[in-house]
């Protein structure tokens, strides 16, 4: 495959969503890109070479990029979107629940990166764009897992960024807020649902059933991770949306109390 002048990126979870948009954003910016999908998929984004790859399995990312490898050269941009969501209450699952999906949503990334640093380095350049979330910045209720999930990737992001910096690799976290895909409806389901947050899911459900028919679109995220992938001095977060752009600033600069109580009214819950 020739590469274009922008570079070959590579895209996990891309058969849908984010990542596909991502993927076909990235490819219209004059990149050469791969998406991953954890199956084999019929239709795959426009200008995009899917592959197969289950992050969670350190065999199948080696392999990927083994075949990437061979196919382009090198890779000068790795975009880790692939992840799983999930909603309920914090002692609603099991540790291994959790482990299950720490293993997508933190260590895949952290394979992934592993497997594609070396590469980087020796090139003498690279980025590493990481799609994370608002809730790594403000964990919201019924949450817990899937925002300590994006807590630890904000900081595993930052600290590798302070570390790679100086072999001329740069890497970025995107946080989206409500964004209209079919992530919630493919998320994990508590394995210990409890009768005491009945009333309390509820809520949330229909919280969500309204936000989402008014959420960004996965094309308002993947233009933000073309401008990560392009700017000259790349920033170490980026909002993404009018909504998480809005709750950013609040958490910086309203007061605590002020914004417990919001944060509580807006999911229905007693303030």
């Amino acid at each position: 495959m020739t590469r274009t002048d922008r570079g070959v990126a590579l895209v996990t979870g891309a058969s849908s969503g984010i990542g596909r948009a991502s993927a076909e954003a990235l490819a219209r910016a004059g990149f050469t890109v791969f998406g991953t999908s954890r199956r084999t998929v019929g239709s795959g984004p426009n200008g995009v070479t899917m592959l197969v790859c289950d992050v969670t399995d350190g065999a199948s990312v080696d392999a990927l990029v083994s075949t990437v490898l061979s196919q382009a050269g090198r890779i000068d941009l790795l975009v880790n979107n692939a992840g799983i969501g999930m909603l309920g209450g914090a002692e609603e699952s099991s540790v291994a629940q959790v482990q299950a999906l720490f293993d997508v949503n933190l260590f895949g990334v952290m394979r992934m990166t592993n497997a594609v640093l070396p590469l980087m380095r020796r090139h003498g350049e690279g980025r590493i764009i990481n799609i994370g979330s608002i809730l790594g910045l403000v964990p919201a209720p019924y949450s817990a897992h899937y925002s300590a999930a994006k807590h630890a990737l904000e900081g595993y992001s930052e600290s590798l960024d302070h570390e790679v910096r100086a072999f001329n690799i740069r890497v970025s976290v995107i946080e989206p807020a409500y964004v209209r895909t079919i992530f919630d409806q493919n998320g994990i389901e508590p394995d210990s649902v409890l009768k005491e947050y009945d009333r309390a899911r509820a809520e949330v459900d229909a919280l969500l059933r309204d936000v989402m028919p008014k959420a960004d679109r996965p094309e308002v995220v993947a233009d933000v991770v073309v401008r990560a992938a392009t700017d000259v001095s790349p920033q170490r977060r980026y909002t993404a949306g009018k909504a998480a752009r809005q709750v950013s600033i609040l958490r910086r600069f309203a007061p605590s109390e002020m914004f417990d109580k919001s944060l509580r009214k807006q999911f229905r819950l007693p303030v």
